[in-house]
């Protein structure tokens, strides 16, 4: 049988998508010098002397930019993220725009092909069935993490072989902070390639005052909001189960969020908020309960709570505990629940004895890349499920709840890294792809792309360039403290928290469930396109 795309495929292939009118034509665009940006830890300058102290780029339709061809390397590297292949997309064009006889390559498997030299030149015809598609296939991607001197010597041989003008670095926080060090690297080895990173990743903790926000954010939401929807409609049919979802985010609750105000769930846990207020598991739980009776009360047995990924390293206790575990392992590939308890603070040992065994294993599952706990694995959908029921049947002995609790539990996570992009996606992405282009052109290093004004119509749109240093800050990494860039978690002032605790109470206990069904691409612009919910309360 012959291998058929699918309709949907086939349609999405031959997408278009719109351009920031600055876009319209390359070679009118210049770039202002706005101001020095750099980090306020001297400490990161210090790793970085080539790319402190440069200017934040705002890009102007001004000016003739005379171009030369350039030879340039891409890798995807990380996580998945809708829209991965638009960037692509958008530099291939971009740079056979300003020269035809331009070339675009593509690292395969992530960093790993920069250091082991495993490329292939991207042309159109390669390139075609990819745009607008969803994942990281046309190259795949890797974590690897360029940081040992042979790994450094490597990567700096083989761009040299290949002559590479710049790389792009498409990718989350840490991979932008390892564009960072490849371009001090290649600058202090006096290597023409400029190095330039673009953010990417759905966790949507890539953020600042310049980038609005990651790619992939959206579309991930919008998988995972359709899918919230659906079992919300199943909850208020059935009438008797308590779903809980654990939403992907790592350490920021942004995905939670945006899926709550998407989809009207009647709770959502948001982990900022959880720090803020200092809250234990138990007052958690408590406040999970307090919900579940009020619904009782109006005989409601049934309902939706959403819970960020890293909602335990929030909860103090927790926080502390993970701690010392991260420690523990630093050096250690595994160890028993017995050898934990031994070493563990009195504190923390009682906190570890309190979980069920299963959550106990979980917490001592290998490290993730920066040696911390691998909190996709730990089950806080169920740990949450059972503290509930147990608190539940307290109060139903003293004759506080006479409702039914029957628990579901749920976790999306890589459903929605690999889809089709959304249209905003697919133009945001697209548009990312030109401004790399750009920034190399303009012999920029150290930089990470942006596209802002995003809540105007696309051709409003604005574009620049930020200093990957100015985003940087010294953070503890296998026990060690290292220059990363910092992850954006909520903001507790800002309008996107303050709408939904002004909401939550009706949400609770009213059933005001939104659907926002699939995502959908044809038709009025109030369907086809819109910002994340999050973007357009900020009014970014």
């Amino acid at each position: 049988m012959l291998y058929e795309i699918s309709p949907l495929q086939k349609k999405r292939q031959s997408f278009k998508p719109s351009l920031p009118h600055i876009l319209t034509d390359l070679h009118a665009i210049s770039f202002d010098k706005v101001k020095t940006a750099s980090a306020e830890d001297h400490a990161v300058q210090k790793k970085f002397p080539h790319l402190s102290n440069k200017p934040l780029l705002l890009a102007k339709k001004e000016g003739k930019r005379l171009s030369n061809p350039m030879r340039i390397g891409v890798v995807l590297s990380g996580g998945q993220a809708s829209g991965g292949h638009n960037v692509i997309a958008g530099l291939f064009d971009a740079l056979k725009t300003l020269q035809a006889s331009s070339t675009l390559y593509g690292f395969l498997d992530g960093p790993s092909g920069i250091v082991e030299d495993k490329y292939k030149e991207l042309t159109e015809s390669i390139l075609a069935p990819y745009r607008n598609q969803g994942g990281f296939d046309l190259l795949g991607s890797g974590r690897t993490k360029i940081e040992t001197p042979e790994q450094l010597k490597a990567s700096l041989d083989n761009v040299q072989k290949l002559k590479l003008d710049g790389l792009v670095v498409i990718g989350g926080d840490d991979s932008n902070t390892n564009a960072a060090v490849l371009a001090e690297y290649f600058a202090q080895h006096g290597c023409k390639t400029l190095v330039v990173g673009v953010p990417k990743t759905i966790d949507g903790d890539l953020q600042n005052e310049q980038v609005a926000i990651s790619f992939g954010f959206d579309s991930a939401c919008r998988v995972y909001s359709e899918m919230i929807g659906n079992i919300a409609r199943d909850a208020l049919s059935a009438k008797k189960y308590y779903h809980f979802i654990k939403l992907m985010g790592r350490s920021a609750s942004h995905i939670t969020l945006e899926c709550a105000l998407a989809t009207r769930s009647n709770f959502a846990l948001l982990g900022e908020e959880v720090a803020l207020k200092k809250m234990t598991l138990s007052q958690v739980t408590s406040d999970i309960c307090d919900m579940i009776c009020k619904r009782a009360d109006m005989g409601k047995n049934y309902g939706v709570v959403l819970i960020p990924e890293g909602l335990v390293e929030f909860i103090p206790e927790i926080g502390i505990l993970i701690s010392e575990l991260n420690t523990l392992l630093a050096n250690k590939e595994t160890m028993s629940i017995d050898e934990v308890m031994k070493s563990l603070t009195p504190h923390s040992k009682g906190c570890f004895a309190s979980f069920p065994e299963m959550i106990q294993k979980q917490l001592l599952l290998g490290r993730d890349p920066h040696g911390n706990v691998q909190l996709s694995l730990i089950e806080t959908e169920k740990l949450l499920s059972e503290t509930v029921a147990r608190e539940l049947e307290i109060r139903k002995s003293k004759g506080a709840y006479k409702g039914k609790f029957n628990p579901i539990q749920h976790f999306f996570g890589y459903e929605g890294r690999a889809g089709m992009p959304s249209n905003f996606d697919a133009h945001y992405c697209y548009a990312l792809g030109f401004v790399a282009t750009l920034l190399l052109d303009e012999k920029a290093s150290g930089y990470m792309c942006f596209v802002n004004n995003l809540k105007a119509p696309v051709s409003q749109w604005t574009i620049g360039g930020v200093p990957l240093v100015s985003l940087m800050n010294m953070e503890v990494r296998h026990g060690k403290e290292k220059p990363v860039i910092k992850k954006a978690l909520l903001d507790m002032q800002d309008a996107p928290y303050l709408f939904y605790v002004k909401e939550r109470a009706k949400w609770q206990t009213e059933d005001l469930y939104r659907f926002p069904g699939p995502t959908q691409y044809c038709g009025d612009d109030d369907v086809s396109f819109s910002v994340p919910l999050t973007l357009k309360l900020k009014g970014s």
